[in-house]
This record gives C-alpha cells, structure tokens and sequence, in this order.
C-alpha cells in the first residue's frame, strides 16, 4: 500500500493505493491469413492547428478539464458579450458550456470540432 495525500478543490485528502500485479500470459500467435488485396491508404489526419497566444488587449478562455471539442458556437470576428456560449466541450460524459468571460470579439478558435485538448488549454482568444 502507498499512501498519497491529495487536494481537490482545497479540501485535502489522505488516500491509500494498493499495487496490483497480474500474471498475464501473452497471446497467442494467431494463424497467418490469407493475404488480400492491400487496401486503400488511409486519409491523412487533419494538421492539428498551431496555438495562437493571446497579443497586446487580447486574452485566452482556457480548458477547464480535459475534454473533447464538439461544437464551435461562435465565429471568428464575432462580438460576444459575458456569458455567451463560445464552444461545447464534452468531458466524462457531460456537455459543458464554454462561455465568454468578458465583453469582447472572437479573434480566433485554438481548437476544432472533435479535437481533444488538455486542461489549460487555450481554446479561445478574445479581444
């Protein structure tokens, strides 16, 4: 048993993990198949699109929790008030609504639809 303390949320935890070890026998080889005809390539990933920092006036809405884009629901260019929804991000099973912390203009999206991203992530800037 290890013994670890954690803080959620500034409530301090001490919990206790026990290391398991399996024995797992590796597979099998399976018998060769028959070879078929190759198939088609593979479309390329879509390049993931380079972070843009926040400038001068400017500043990043940030990932919460890690997560996957599902919608953008602004526009780049478009004038957002406090509290307009900016993007969906999906994490555990939940929609959560990213919206706009302050009055402003979208100047750019960091992120696509079906993305991943990482907590503090900058997703979007705003000026």
């Amino acid at each position: 048993m290890k013994k670890f303390n954690i803080t959620v949320n500034g409530t301090a935890y001490e919990v206790e993990v026990e290391e398991v070890k399996s024995a797992v026998a590796a597979p099998k080889a399976a018998p060769a198949a028959p070879k078929a005809a190759p198939a088609a390539p593979a479309a390329p990933a879509a390049p993931k699109k380079a972070a843009v920092s926040a400038g001068a006036g400017e500043h990043s809405i940030d990932a919460p929790m890690p997560g996957k884009i599902v919608k953008l629901v602004a526009s780049e260019g478009q004038a957002v008030k406090a509290g307009d929804t900016l993007l969906i991000l999906e994490a555990m099973k939940m929609q959560n609504e990213i919206a706009a912390d302050a009055d402003g203009v979208v100047k750019t999206f960091n992120v696509a639809a079906g993305q991943s991203v990482k907590a503090h992530e900058s997703l979007v800037i705003l000026g």
